[in-house]
């Protein structure tokens, strides 16, 4: 059987004197064989746990986590997948933490000074979106709508004064209270339109056409999906009928500004920058969504022929 001294086994396996002296101290590795003149040495189980061990430390695992894995204290497979997750999310964060420095990289300037500010903004929304990750935000959103998210997050803490967020608030708790009272109502009614609009001029206020993409994404992948938690929730009841209410709101301003094609009162112009204003209201910048309302309106049969006529040759290129 081969035996090392502590010199020998450190040339051997690259590991320094002190760290196996170290090792020895705290039990972790203690030199198993002794000499007859009282020297201890290594063996051959003695380098196998060894190799153990720079194998473990080199997966990231911490020494009292190696010395119990070692003494088979825990289960070595359950500590493998739990390391692997450990270490798949410090690559995702260390990948997004380079990205936010080469974004900062970017939009610098070798010859002018560090724009902290900026810096302090991105690393702030670097956190927030750690945060959000575990929360209903997460569950919903995709890794770039979550970061956007954070943005807008952001954004609002400056966007708005204090009495603006407490009206925003108070508008918010009265419209779902009045609507809470009123299920009964039909949402297609006039009632229904009038709150769809109420909600939807609350909602776009807040998130704007930059933020229209994840409005939507909210509503329908977190109020509909019953995703959303604390006191972002809506009973589904509210849900439900605020959902065709905002539909029959939209609705009816489509067919409205519609009716107007081929009228004196308004020309082809104005009514294609309302129907502009109107798509943007619905979709913010999303193409997407907007080429789904031509279509939409298209199929309408309270829509005329001229309407339709005028909605081909102006807006169906779009979906082209």
């Amino acid at each position: 059987m081969k035996t090392w001294y502590v010199k020998d086994l450190s040339q051997l396996t690259k590991v320094s004197v002190q760290t196996l002296h170290y090792y020895d101290k705290i039990g972790l590795l203690e030199p198993s064989i002794r000499l007859a003149n009282g020297y201890r040495c290594y063996g051959e189980k003695d380098l196998l746990k060894l190799q153990q061990i720079i194998a473990l430390k080199f997966f990231g695992f911490q020494l009292s986590k190696i010395k119990a894995i070692l003494k088979e204290d825990i289960n070595v497979f359950d500590s493998f997948l739990k390391q692997a997750k450990l270490l798949e999310e410090n690559a995702k964060t260390l990948f997004e933490t380079s990205k936010t420095l080469n974004e900062i990289i970017s939009n610098c300037d070798v010859d002018k000074s560090i724009p902290w500010k900026t810096i302090i903004k991105l690393i702030e929304v670097y956190r927030m979106t750690k945060e959000l990750e575990t929360s209903w935000a997460g569950r919903i959103f995709s890794p770039e709508e979550l970061k956007q998210y954070a943005s807008f997050e952001q954004e609002l803490k400056t966007r708005f004064t204090k009495a603006q967020k407490e009206a925003f608030e108070k508008e918010w708790a009265n419209l779902v209270q009045q609507i809470g009272d009123n299920l009964d109502k039909d949402p297609e009614s006039e009632f229904g339109i009038t709150s769809g609009k109420k909600l939807m001029d609350l909602v776009n206020g807040l998130y704007g056409k930059k933020y229209a993409g994840l409005r939507t994404k909210i509503w329908e992948k977190g109020y509909k999906e019953g995703q959303m938690e604390g006191e972002h929730a809506l009973s589904p009841g509210i849900v439900e009928w605020l959902d065709k209410a905002v539909d029959a709101y939209y609705l009816n301003a489509i067919e409205n500004l519609l009716l107007q094609i081929g009228s004196k009162s308004k020309s082809s112009k104005e009514i294609a920058m309302e129907w502009n204003d109107l798509l943007e209201n619905m979709c913010g910048d999303e193409q997407s969504l907007k080429d789904e309302v031509v279509e939409m309106a298209l199929k309408d049969d309270k829509v005329s022929e001229v309407a339709k006529k005028w909605l081909r040759a102006n807006f169906l290129k779009i979906t082209n």
